[in-house]
């Protein structure tokens, strides 16, 4: 047991967030922890990190248990490089190498020491070797390259974006190797691409791993139990994202039907009472229903789970067949050229996923293709509709209300209402102005705002952003509905593989197109990999280990870590048993003790050092 929650209940201002809370963390367990935007996942891994204490109930960890805490917005903080700012994880092993050069040294300078020399150099190498200390900058370029920062080794932390940062510190943690990692949203921030990369480390990684996260194919692919924050309560299900879906579903239904089962043999008792309590023939059998009444545990009516929020999106009038067109252009962004002779045509009903790498020019692409210049044509009576991923067109001191209903007056306030709650904003929400909303809040005001335009044009930057898993598969049965053209950058792999049916990649600087939709995008760069590749490529691949070879090697460098300490603890003892012997070399008795115990942890070295052997 690495972490336990008893019994925990925890609030602000008198307002519970989370009651009577069972929740365990064990040893290797990979635990996605799902619950709807404001529920309170991000307290309850505080409460479980000994950073926030609980109102009641217990909080357990194991004795000195090692934890990686990756925060939504914690940016690691650095004044070094970004290859220093790694390279400090493996400070210990520097020492180790240094320390075994200085024994050398020593060794070439006085050869007379070298029974003692010869034994220390040894054990350096061995500890050396268990730890795989020569190899460390292998690994931090393969953690680095695989996150993205290849090219960038040089540069300076403290100059980079927070993203950039985020991604740094879950670097560092991967690179540390603790025995719990907690990732709140990992994938913030990261593009395609490395989102497989990580996905498939982490697949290999021995630790356990608790994660909050919105990306329903990272949890199915991570994780092998689902915990749910609904409503203040915990509940856990065996099973991925996916699973858990079924499940919940199941346990609801069954919760339902054992409650009017219930409701339906209470029913029956009061009824058989009411009837029979005044006659004298019946009254002893109404009196023993009485009792039972009295002695039921009366089962709680199940909540519903909360309503996912409803999205529709309809055009006033059909598009011609040929929705925009473009004439050769060149794209830059702050003095950088992103796309070069590049050429596009898009056909209405279509759905295209716009997909690269980050900082290659996707928003500034659809920016372009819904701007005035004049090399770019929109077909006849296509209307667009663009939803900014900052919401940018949102004034944030203006009612929520009001920059709905602003937009479309002819709606009457209970028209507008109503498509506003559809879209889950409540009555509480609209009376706000949009700065003081959350995250999530504001992509469901502009989306609302997006379906009442009624545009046949849909351009999408990112709209899962924010969204909560509900909220953005409500968002994915809508869009699947849609009878328009869809033009839409997300990172969300799930959603581009429910609604792409051409693939649009920026990829070196070339806009290529992919018909048949995201799968058909995965294999034609499958294949493509699949190509003879240059000697430096195939160098730099050498770098990189498959996850089968990543398990081993971690379960390797476990157990020699084990071994390690073990050997430290050892030496400490010996030491100390030598001095004893000095000090009291005229007690037969207690030299006699010690030797004995000296021969003992000789053995137990040399079995150890046995092991080492093999292992390395």
């Amino acid at each position: 047991m690495l972490l336990e929650l008893k019994n925990v209940t925890f609030g602000y201002d008198g307002v519970p967030t989370v009651e009577h809370a069972d929740l365990s963390v064990h040893e290797g367990e990979r635990i996605g922890f799902v619950g709807g935007n404001g529920e309170g996942k991000t307290t309850v891994l505080r409460l479980l990190l000994g950073e926030l204490v609980p109102d009641s109930g217990e909080v357990f960890r194991k004795n000195g248990i090692r934890v990686g805490y990756l925060e939504q917005t914690g940016g690691f903080e650095s004044s070094s490089t970004v290859y220093g700012a790694m390279r400090e994880v493996f400070r210990e092993d520097e020492e180790l190498i240094e320390r075994l050069k200085e024994a050398q040294s020593a060794l070439a300078a006085a050869p007379q020491e070298m029974k003692i020399l010869s034994a220390r150099i040894e054990s350096l190498e061995k500890r050396i070797a268990a730890r795989d200390s020569y190899h460390f900058d292998v690994r931090i370029k393969t953690v680095l390259g695989g996150m993205g920062f290849e090219g960038v080794f040089d540069q300076k932390v403290d100059t980079m974006s927070g993203g950039e940062r985020t991604k740094l510190k879950l670097c560092r943690l991967l690179l540390e190797e603790p025995e719990l990692l907690v990732l709140d949203e990992p994938t913030n921030h990261l593009d395609i691409d490395t989102l497989f990369w990580l996905e498939e480390y982490l697949v290999s990684y021995r630790g356990a791993i608790l994660v909050v996260s919105h990306d329903r194919y990272f949890l199915d692919r991570i994780t092998a139990r689902t915990i749910e924050l609904e409503h203040g309560r915990l509940s856990s299900y065996k099973g991925n994202y996916s699973k858990y879906k079924i499940l919940k579903a199941e346990r609801y239904q069954e919760e339902v039907r054992a409650y009017e089962r219930q409701q339906e043999e209470i029913a029956k008792l009061k009824d058989y009472v009411d009837r029979n309590i005044v006659r004298a023939s019946t009254a002893k059998s109404a009196l023993s229903r009485v009792g039972k009444l009295e002695r039921m545990d009366v089962l709680e009516k199940p909540v519903p789970p909360p309503r996912p929020p409803r999205f529709f999106f309809g055009q006033e009038e059909r598009s011609y067949e040929r929705v925009l067109e473009t004439k050769p252009f060149d794209l830059s962004a702050d003095k950088k050229l992103l796309l070069s002779g590049v050429s596009l045509t898009l056909m209405r009903g279509e759905r295209y996923a716009l997909v690269g790498d980050n900082g290659t020019g996707k928003s500034t692409l659809l920016k372009f293709l819904l701007s005035k210049d004049h090399r770019v044509t929109m077909g006849k009576y296509v209307k667009t509709a663009y939803y900014d991923q900052e919401n940018a067109d949102l004034d944030p001191e203006e009612r929520t209300l009001d920059a709905f209903w602003g937009r479309y007056p002819r709606l009457t306030q209970t028209e507008a209402r109503k498509l506003l709650a559809e879209a889950g904003l409540g009555a509480d929400d609209i009376d706000k102005k949009c700065r003081e909303l959350s995250g999530g809040m504001r992509a469901k005001l502009a989306l609302a705002v997006l379906e009442a335009k009624k545009a046949n044009f849909l351009v999408l930057d990112e709209p899962t952003n924010h969204l909560d898993l509900p909220a953005r598969e409500a968002l994915e049965d809508a869009l699947r509905a849609f009878e328009g053209t869809l033009l839409f950058v997300s990172h969300d792999r799930r959603f581009i593989e429910a609604l792409a049916t051409s693939v649009l990649a920026i990829e070196g600087g070339r806009l290529t197109y992919f018909a048949g939709g995201y799968e058909a995008y995965l294999m034609a760069k499958k294949n493509a990999s699949r190509a003879p590749m240059s000697e430096e490529k195939e160098k730099k691949r050498e770098n990189y280990r498959s996850k089968e070879e990543r398990a081993r090697e971690a379960k390797t460098r476990a157990r020699i870590r084990e071994i390690e300490q073990r050997l430290e603890a050892l030496e400490a003892e010996e030491e100390g048993l030598n001095a004893d012997l000095a000090a009291f070399a005229a007690d037969y008795l207690r030299v006699r003790g010690i030797t004995g115990r000296l021969e003992a942890l000789r053995r137990e070295s040399d079995a150890l050092y046995a092991e080492y052997e093999k292992l390395i």
